[in-house]
């Protein structure tokens, strides 16, 4: 070989050696999740798509924190403490954003409330929501999705209770059982064995508010320092995020992972998934309904005023750019 042809072989070969490189450093992208509410079908989709390897086929490794609820979640993602929060209510996150917060929301995370139930002791007398009158309500934390749908039980029933914030599904459950609460909340699997048994009954589930029906009142959020910076990585995160969301709804040993991960039985996750979450109320990439959602958070006082065009083309990069899919 000449040396001419040679140095043009060794020219060409160099793009692809970088081109190597740059994805072995890929590779090493790690990110810290803030996830509200361990055990629920939703919330199942970054670890169980981990452990399926998804994740790690784009080059991804999550390090996963469970939070109490969105408001949680929220606070880890604007401290920097994580990089992602999963199912943050959307109230919350416009509100935080109009008071300079460094937020992007980078995905939906719930179109409705059809997974969220209220319910009671079953010797209460409480049947339904409205039986509630004047008692104690639970939502998770604040600005979470369920203070959201609680407030929405409210204005759409014309009851008025006293919203009390009471955290996980678990400790909810142990409030109500002692008393100290008259209605909790929770999204399953849980409780729901405890309501096949009579122990407690749903007096209300969040459908009831038609309103969210075509709302993201959950999102993906991301701190906007660590998004500017790292981009190209948020969108392999978001591509590693499909993959495991299709994957949860065509293969059936997804639903054992989940069975095995939330501690519940394959028949009851196969429940959960079809009658709770519907896969397309999971679709991440666009934001639905934000233009009533905006209208709705100055209604609850979470905004002062509905977000200016650029306000909104700067908080939300969903399905845009290297997030697109």
């Amino acid at each position: 070989m000449k040396r001419r042809d040679a140095l043009r072989l060794i020219g060409a070969t160099i793009p692809a050696i970088a081109l190597s490189s740059s994805r072995v450093w890929a590779a090493e992208d790690k990110f810290k999740l803030a996830i509200g509410q361990r055990g629920n079908w939703e919330n199942s989709v970054c670890e169980l798509g981990q452990n399926a390897g998804f994740f790690k086929k784009q080059g991804i490794t999550l390090e996963l924190l469970y939070t109490e609820g969105g408001g949680q979640t929220q606070q880890a993602v604007i401290a920097g403490s994580a990089d992602i929060g999963i199912g943050v209510g959307t109230y919350g996150v416009m509100g935080a954003s109009a008071k300079g917060a460094p937020l992007k929301i980078i995905g939906s995370s719930m179109t409705g409330a059809n997974d969220l139930y209220w319910y009671a002791k079953t010797e209460s007398g409480i049947k339904t929501i409205k039986d509630a009158a004047g008692k104690t309500v639970a939502y998770s934390t604040n600005g979470s999705s369920t203070n959201l749908v609680v407030l929405g039980l409210q204005k759409t029933l014309g009851v008025k209770f006293t919203p009390t914030a009471t955290g996980s599904p678990a400790s909810t459950l142990t409030q109500v059982m002692s008393g100290q609460i008259d209605v909790g909340w929770a999204s399953p699997p849980f409780g729901v064995k405890d309501i096949d048994a009579g122990r407690i009954r749903i007096v209300a589930r969040g459908g009831e508010v038609p309103e969210f029906a075509n709302q993201s009142v959950r999102v993906m959020i991301a701190n906007a320092g660590a998004f500017e910076q790292r981009a190209e990585a948020y969108g392999r995160v978001m591509k590693a995020y499909r993959e495991a969301l299709d994957w949860l709804y065509s293969d059936p040993a997804a639903l054992d992972a989940y069975a095995a991960w939330a501690g519940t039985d394959a028949a009851l996750a196969k429940r959960v998934r079809d009658e709770f979450y519907p896969k397309k109320n999971l679709a991440p990439d666009t934001v639905n309904g934000l233009d009533k959602l905006m209208v709705d958070a100055v209604t609850y006082k979470y905004l002062p005023a509905p977000l200016q065009a650029d306000q909104v083309k700067k908080l939300v990069v969903a399905g845009t750019g290297p997030l697109a899919p």
